[in-house]
């Protein structure tokens, strides 16, 4: 079976399943190495059956909740970034006995993450633990990785690196091309349409997914005066940790659509790009990446409700 694959078996599995190994491979991230890619494609593999609803093809919450867990997997053993002690004991627990050749030493890294030997079960409620917990709070949020993700991208504690736009605004110029037929087709930007599967279908198309992050409305600090209500939900769409757009809504649903809609509007220009910007969040300011038109503003940014720099930030999210 897939999960029980390891070593210079993986390869040859592949071969002779060549969809399994075209659905495996579009969970690539665009800088990941050959060899740290290996190395999270035996944790992926191995771990598949562990989540009883992952199919090969098929996208499910429980994929999710996997790559979140190879993301984060992968960012401990090649980068040394450190995360909550639940999901470091998980991500130990999944990645027992799996080799990865010279890793690099890093003066956080801890015992056990790249130690060999006996691998104990792993089930799907362990996972649940890890991850849908966080959703509760803003301060556990949960993230929804894309497979193309930048692995350097979740725990760069003094804010994304200078060298970072240039690294995602290929991928954010492939996507606004792909939006801008989206509407042709769709006979143009309107309040009509459904933003969300607009938004969702063009980055998927590009091989990459949304992360969405939501937290309630009495939870947020910093809001604009004009807004009292406290009933709803708060809205954060990102992609490739860029922050694209925040929506507010009675429930989630009207939420996401709501920031759908505002990040589309981005695309509405002759252009958009990925820049380095300073705005609120936990009361602080903080920089983030994210994604802007040509057309200059009037006022701030609303308060980002995650952060995907800050050390003690584990993304884990929904969609």
């Amino acid at each position: 079976m897939a999960g029980e694959r390891c070593g210079d078996d993986v390869s040859d599995y592949l071969s002779q399943n060549p969809q399994l190994a075209q659905w495996i491979e579009s969970f690539r991230g665009y800088c990941e190495s050959n060899k740290q890619w290996s190395a999270r494609r035996k944790f992926l593999l191995r771990n598949m059956e562990a989540f009883s609803t992952v199919k090969p093809g098929m996208s499910s919450s429980s994929l999710d909740r996997l790559l979140s867990l190879s993301m984060v997997w992968a960012n401990h053993v090649f980068l040394g970034c450190s995360y909550p002690q639940a999901v470091m004991d998980k991500i130990k627990e999944m990645g027992e006995g799996i080799a990865v050749q010279d890793p690099p030493v890093h003066k956080t890294t801890k015992d056990g993450i790249m130690a060999k030997g006996k691998r104990s079960a792993t089930d799907e409620g362990d996972a649940d633990g890890c991850v849908k917990r966080a959703k509760a709070t803003p301060n556990e949020l949960e993230s929804r990785p894309a497979g193309r993700t930048a692995t350097w991208t979740v725990t760069q504690k003094a804010g994304p690196p200078p060298q970072a736009p240039a690294e995602h605004q290929p991928f954010f110029n492939r996507l606004y091309k792909a939006v801008a037929w989206k509407l042709v087709s769709a006979g143009g930007f309107g309040p009509n349409l459904d933003h969300f599967e607009i938004l969702r279908s063009c980055v998927e198309s590009c091989k990459q997914t949304l992360t969405c992050v939501f937290v309630p409305l009495k939870d947020i600090t910093g809001l604009p005066a004009a807004r009292t209500q406290k009933d709803g939900h708060v809205c954060e769409i990102r992609c490739q940790t860029v922050y694209m757009g925040t929506g507010y809504g009675r429930d989630e649903s009207a939420a996401k659509a709501m920031a759908s809609k505002e990040a589309l509007k981005v695309f509405q220009g002759r252009k958009v790009t990925v820049k380095i910007c300073r705005r609120r969040y936990k009361g602080r300011d903080v920089e983030d990446l994210m994604l802007l038109d040509e057309q200059p503003r009037s006022q701030g940014f609303p308060p980002a409700l995650s952060c995907p720099f800050l050390d003690e930030q584990l993304g884990v999210g929904s969609s």
